[in-house]
């Protein structure tokens, strides 16, 4: 969701541009900076920002500058005169050169910029233009989100496939699981016996099936493909679907920590880890979708 636009224009004598920039965020979040006596058009720029994204932390800035000699001046006579007599004053006093007329006009207070009265209709049609703009640099930065996009599917992907590989691989040794477990409980109860009477078959049989049923992992597995399909199906849409991925991110992570205690087999628990770190790295990339 990072990206940067800007548009420029010019309406009358006004020079104006509008920079947007946007950052990762979990929801909309929209700050603007209006130069003083546009204020108003805080309501439509919010609302045309609301059209076109769903998530982001959106910075929006309007820079105004009128063109060379548009503005009228005042010159504040009595700012002046009081400074002319302050300086002749000060300037007997402490025996120094009399200021240029030059140097005090320069002074702040003594020319003062005049805003000319702006008809209703002038005013509405400079509004038009600036939203115009708006649209346009809002327009500029949806693009450039969505060539961010276009290079995050690719990333998103991948992703996937290694998580669909790792999902796939721990489908195969938990099938080897039961019997893993039954040598081993036999291994272990003929440690413990050293001899003595054998444990009923039937008795070894529902031990097992007992172990078995505590650490079978078939329905994690099959939550976790679903949830592949789930991604990538929200990777097809066109609706926004950033919120949605990561609640997907969440439920990714939940069956990975569920593969990971069920498990009892080392090489099954290294798969499981390294689908928590596929999700971790899943996770970080989701917060740059829509």
């Amino acid at each position: 969701m990072t990206g940067f636009a800007r548009a420029s224009g010019v309406h009358g004598e006004l020079h104006w541009a509008w920079e947007a920039r946007s950052v990762n965020g979990r929801g909309l979040e929209v700050r603007c900076r209006l130069p003083t006596g546009y204020e108003a058009l805080d309501g439509p720029l919010r609302a045309a920002v609301g059209k076109r994204f769903a998530r982001g932390n959106l910075n929006l800035t309007l820079q105004i500058a009128r063109a060379a000699g548009a503005t009228a001046i005042r010159i504040n006579e009595e700012a002046l005169q009081r400074l002319i007599e302050a300086a002749r004053i000060h300037a007997v006093r402490h025996q120094l050169e009399a200021p240029r007329i030059e140097g005090l006009m320069a002074l702040r207070g003594v020319v003062e910029a005049i805003e000319l009265e702006e008809t209703e209709e002038a005013r509405a049609a400079r509004e038009a233009a600036l939203l115009a703009g708006l649209e346009a640099a809002l327009g500029a930065l949806a693009k450039a989100r969505a060539d961010e996009g276009r290079h995050l599917v690719a990333v998103l992907d991948r992703l996937l496939v290694e998580m669909a590989g790792l999902v796939q691989s721990a489908r195969q040794l938990a099938a080897a699981q039961p019997q893993q477990i039954r040598q081993r409980l036999k291994l272990q109860l003929a440690e413990l016996l050293q001899g003595s009477a054998a444990v009923p078959e039937d008795r070894l049989a529902l031990e097992i099936a007992l172990l078995a049923t505590k650490a079978d992992v078939r329905e994690e597995l099959d939550r976790l493909e679903g949830h592949i399909a789930a991604a990538r199906g929200l990777m097809a849409g066109a609706a926004a679907a950033g919120r949605r991925f990561d609640f997907l991110a969440q439920e990714f992570n939940r069956e990975a920590n569920t593969l990971c205690s069920k498990s009892a087999d080392p090489q099954l628990t290294t798969i499981g880890l390294d689908l928590k770190a596929a999700i971790e790295r899943l996770r970080e990339q989701v917060q740059n979708v829509e």
